[in-house]
């Protein structure tokens, strides 16, 4: 018995779909514009198609997991302990990494410092794609960076598929696009840096390094909200998701992971930009630490775990009778509506007058942080330069303020106090609680509060 043909009628201006004629298009109003066709054989139900499909459908397509090797992905190490620690140990081959950053923030310097630390690691050719830059651009780069150019290959070239057919002719294990918003696919009616060529092109270089096991690292720019520019499924095709930022580091950089297949999320890496590249930064904690040795009111030392890392942070607050107007609350670093909260407490809690002050937090160094073991530092500071009394400057102080103004635990509190006690501090102030292993630090005086009013009188002392 042959086959029921079936027979729909498509609006040759919008392409809408229709199972009987009528004059007029239902979608986009035109008249005269509906034409007959046969409807595509993708009309038939999920089940028959999956029934053709299943013949077609090669054992080795389906993979046991359990026989795979473990540990059998391969990472390739860049030479510098930071970038390998945000991305979880190094680049892994057939990965698809996007970095992000500011305009000039050094997304080039960084990629070139990586590609040569892997060329140079696995003695294999990288190639580095720019769309942005010619290869006298690129190679001048590289030389002022001190990179061995014997292992870079560089092609000047927007357009994916010579992109894609030249990977494959070379085969490199880490191919490097700058960036993904000047590339385009031919096959995508719409010019480069669109949504649909984001989106196409991403797609085309995940099937490159599934396919052919080559890591694939994409620039991309971002927005003035500080976002990756392009649709937001961009970032959920690719492996990990990096941003480099440097606002007001001292001349410091981070490194952070906002996604990570392959390791830790939320990771940090800490990069100093020198005349020769970025170089890591081994004790990241004193480079946020100023003026350590010198007591000034209003300075607490705090602590934030960022990723799998513990780092000291020096908490600065200013409180002064307001002149004019409505007092005034201004942060930088930290979340000013937190801020507001902590000082509510302090007012309710301590009966301290600072409705009428201005208020003024800064951390030291420009780092952001929203670690709630910093409320307890925070209070302490504030007190601090309310009162005009100094803290000890070889003191920690560790925890979480409540809205009774008790002071609750935090976690990964040994990681912390290691660190603290790295740097050779004397005394943690730390909440009312059970912690095993505390007995290794002997030269750190241990002074457990439950609410704020302890911590005040510990710091009066």
């Amino acid at each position: 018995m042959a086959e029921k043909t079936n027979l729909i009628f498509v609006c040759s201006n919008c392409d809408a779909q229709s199972p009987k004629w009528s004059g007029r298009c239902l979608e986009c109003g035109a008249w005269g514009t509906l034409e007959k066709q046969v409807a595509p054989e993708e009309t038939r139900s999920f089940v028959d198609k999956a029934k053709k499909l299943m013949t077609a459908t090669s054992n080795d397509q389906i993979i046991n997991l359990a026989s795979l090797p473990k540990d059998s992905q391969a990472r390739f190490l860049t030479g510098n302990n930071e970038i390998d620690r945000v991305l979880g140990g190094g680049l892994v081959a057939g990965s698809i990494v996007l970095l992000g950053g500011e305009p000039g923030i050094g997304k080039s310097t960084l990629v070139a410092q990586i590609a040569e630390a892997i060329a140079k690691n696995i003695n294999e050719p990288i190639l580095y794609v720019s769309g942005e830059e010619s290869a006298a651009q690129v190679k001048s780069r590289l030389e002022r960076l001190n990179c061995n150019l014997d292992k870079l290959l560089f092609m000047s070239e927007t357009n994916i598929d010579k992109i894609m057919a030249a990977a494959l002719k070379t085969k490199p294990p880490l191919l490097i696009i700058d960036s993904i918003q000047t590339v385009y696919a031919p096959s995508v009616p719409s010019e480069a840096g669109s949504l649909n060529q984001i989106r196409a092109g991403a797609v085309r270089f995940l099937e490159l390094a599934k396919g052919y096991n080559i890591a694939v690292l994409l620039i991309g720019h971002i927005t003035k909200d500080g976002q990756i520019a392009g649709p937001k499924s961009l970032e959920h095709i690719v492996d990990t998701v990096m941003y480099l930022e440097s606002e007001n580091l001292n001349g410091y950089s981070l490194l952070r992971a906002a996604k990570n297949r392959f390791g830790s999320v939320n990771e940090i890496g800490v990069l100093e930009m020198t005349v020769s590249g970025f170089k890591e930064v081994k004790d990241p904690s004193s480079a946020f630490l100023e003026n350590q040795a010198e007591k000034v009111a209003g300075s607490v030392i705090g602590c934030v775990i960022e990723g799998t890392r513990a780092f000291l942070v020096d908490v600065q607050s200013l409180v002064t009778k307001t002149v004019f107007g409505y007092p005034q609350r201004k942060a930088s670093g930290f979340d000013l509506n937190r801020l507001q909260v902590l000082i509510a407490v302090l007012s309710k809690r301590q009966k301290l007058n600072l409705g009428v002050n201005d208020i003024i937090l800064n951390l030291v160094g420009g780092l952001k942080i929203n670690d709630p073991a910093l409320d307890l530092a925070v209070c302490l500071a504030l007190v601090s330069a309310f009162l005009n009394q100094e803290v000890d400057r070889r003191l920690v102080v560790l925890g979480e303020v409540g809205l009774g103004g008790e002071v609750r635990p935090v976690s990964k509190i040994e990681a912390r106090l290691s660190e603290a006690a790295k740097l050779g501090f004397k005394k943690a102030l730390i909440p009312e609680m059970k912690i095993e292993g505390l007995a290794k630090f002997k030269d750190l005086q241990l002074i457990k509060v439950k609410n704020i009013g302890e911590a005040i009188k510990a710091i009066s002392n």
